[in-house]
């Protein structure tokens, strides 16, 4: 397999490799061969080649088969200047869908306790201006009394997505697709999405479906998350309940997620670049190595790779050994750990299975 490795900005200088120190210790427990490809991103590619995402990188992650991007701290660049820009990779590798699980662990805070959800969010379609548009702007101001906004939903779009989260739950023991959306007020739109997701629960007759108000769900996720097991929506509604369940099990630093596209995927995990704590060596590297862990798992199964399933397998295991033990945890999940010393002890989990 090959494998890219994008560093991003701030703290993902530091979160990266230990996600990939992570990643070649699976690997090399099972045998998995990887071509690891180093690419420059974000700040050190403007500063190498005058573009958040130069020419070389776009041209190179084509022929990979996924890679681990670390966070960019676009809020920090320089505004009115097109180099300057959250590099646009979604939309440009058409990655379609963000998994990101929200998962509690027992001897971690959390506000509600055996919580064990995916978040499948539609990632090209809807009103993001990022991820959806690739010239111009989905907003507009006519004059200065009116702002207008447009929503994109799309047959294509929404079954593609509903057919991910259908692929997931049918790996996972309850096996049930629950799609959020508002289609008594956003008949068309919405509709449009329930449509297709109606359509792709038929295909998977073994999957309990179900669907829910957006407003609805927000707040059973509050009261009862235990209730769900994988969750589909569109992509300003997915932003939203994959924070909240980021809420209800500790927080971004345990939030990790995967793009995914029809051939290729990205680890991106949903937390920022964090500029306050870059460079104390306190960033929790969970969110990042977990999001690796999902990479190397749904590339296993895209390519029939049984070593990359059991990598995945083995990463998952040691991860929750390393935080059932407590002993080499950062900061913000009640340790004194630094991000390496957590890392090193999640790769050392790894290969001692």
């Amino acid at each position: 397999m090959k494998i890219g490795i994008l560093l991003g900005d701030d703290i993902g200088l530091e979160v990266v490799p230990e996600c990939v120190k992570v990643m070649k210790a699976g690997a090399a427990r099972t045998g998995l061969a990887i071509d690891w490809v180093p690419l420059p991103i974000g700040r050190a590619g403007h500063e190498e080649h005058g573009d958040t995402l130069p020419a070389i990188t776009e041209k190179t992650l084509h022929t990979l088969d996924g890679w681990v991007l670390g966070p960019i701290g676009h809020a920090a660049y320089p505004r009115n200047d097109s180099t300057w820009v959250m590099p646009p990779i979604r939309k440009k590798f058409e990655l379609f869908a963000a998994l990101r699980p929200s998962r509690g662990h027992p001897t971690l805070k959390s506000i509600h306790k055996d919580v064990d959800i995916v978040f499948v969010r539609e990632l090209t379609e809807g009103m993001l201006y990022s991820e959806t548009v690739v010239a111009g702007s989905a907003e507009f101001r006519p004059n200065d009394d009116i702002t207008i906004g447009m929503r994109v939903i799309t047959r294509k779009g929404a079954n593609r997505v509903a057919r991910e989260a259908f692929e997931v739950a049918r790996t996972r023991p309850r096996k049930k697709v629950t799609a959020a959306h508002k289609e008594p007020v956003y008949r068309l739109a919405c509709g449009m999405f329930a449509e297709e997701c109606r359509k792709v629960a038929r295909e998977y007759p073994d999957v309990t479906f179900e669907e829910a108000m957006i407003d609805t769900i927000s707040m059973k996720l509050v009261m009862a998350p235990q209730q769900y097991d994988v969750v589909v929506t569109t992509n300003q509604f997915g932003d939203i309940l994959s924070d909240i369940g980021a809420g209800l099990v500790g927080g971004l630093g345990l939030a990790p997620g995967l793009c995914v596209g029809a051939r290729q995927a990205m680890a991106q995990a949903t937390h920022g670049s964090a500029p306050d704590i870059a460079s104390t060596g306190s960033a929790n590297p969970y969110a990042m190595i977990m999001s690796g862990q999902m990479l190397l798992g749904w590339l296993g199964r895209k390519h029939n790779e049984p070593k990359a399933v059991a990598a995945a397998d083995l990463i998952g295991k040691a991860v929750d050994k390393v935080i059932a033990d407590g002993k080499f945890l950062t900061k913000d999940l009640g340790g004194s750990a630094s991000t390496t010393q957590m890392g090193d002890a999640i790769a050392a989990a790894v290969s001692q299975q």
